[in-house]
């Protein structure tokens, strides 16, 4: 019955959930830097002049859009170790899976905001003496940021709902913390109730930033 439920458990491991949110807090941040860095790498080879990159961009780019991200972990959990010749901690292979998966995403949204910047900011930037890399770094690449920031930010919470696969790999986040506490205590329903409002409220309200940014950048 909904009055038998007993949420003191909350606040009673409040230090175990909250390791387990700044666990989450921390890998989402550093898939978000990471993804976006290699992101943009891939989606200026994509741009590129030169075929050959353009080809090996989109086949990354294709390759990994193809995979469901679970495999993906499942993949570096294993795989990384027999690269390196010894055993690697699950956060750095996650965070490695993250970081090349979300690539692949942030490098087509990067690349629709770089054509999205008009032809003309390039050739001027040009005319005044700035090289190709120069015209990019100073001219294009912000106004292409400054225009797909809200897009950045909604693949930024998809990204921070997706952390949760890591307990196929038995990371501690958020969600591993809940259910240890749950099945501890036989406390189930309350846990995942509570898991279900914390993960929709931060979601909410992000996404409620992220209209209101877009309304900012629009007007």
């Amino acid at each position: 019955m909904m009055f038998d439920l007993d949420f003191s458990i909350i606040p009673a491991n409040k230090e175990l959930l909250w390791e387990g949110m700044k666990m989450t807090f921390l890998l989402t941040g550093l898939a978000i830097g990471g993804g976006i860095i290699l992101g943009t790498f891939l989606a200026l080879l994509r741009i590129a002049k030169v075929p050959v990159l353009q080809h090996v961009a989109s086949a990354y780019v294709n390759f990994f859009r193809s995979l469901p991200l679970i495999l993906v972990i499942f993949w570096l959990f294993f795989l990384v170790p027999l690269i390196v010749g010894r055993p690697v901690g699950a956060f750095s292979s996650v965070l490695v899976a993250f970081i090349l998966f979300e690539a692949a995403y942030y490098s087509e949204i990067i690349r629709a905001g770089i054509n999205s910047v008009r032809p003309g900011q390039l050739a001027a930037a040009r005319a005044i003496g700035l090289t190709y890399g120069q015209a990019m770094r100073s001219v294009v690449l912000p106004q292409a940021f400054r225009a797909m920031t809200p897009i950045l930010l909604t693949q930024a919470i998809i990204l921070f709902q997706d952390t949760s696969l890591v307990y196929v790999v038995g990371l501690r986040d958020f969600l591993v913390s809940a259910e240890i506490v749950a099945n501890r205590d036989q406390k189930l329903v309350e846990m995942f109730l509570f898991v279900a409002v914390v993960y929709f409220t931060f979601c909410f309200l992000a996404s409620m930033g992220v209209r209101y940014l877009q309304r900012k950048i629009a007007t």
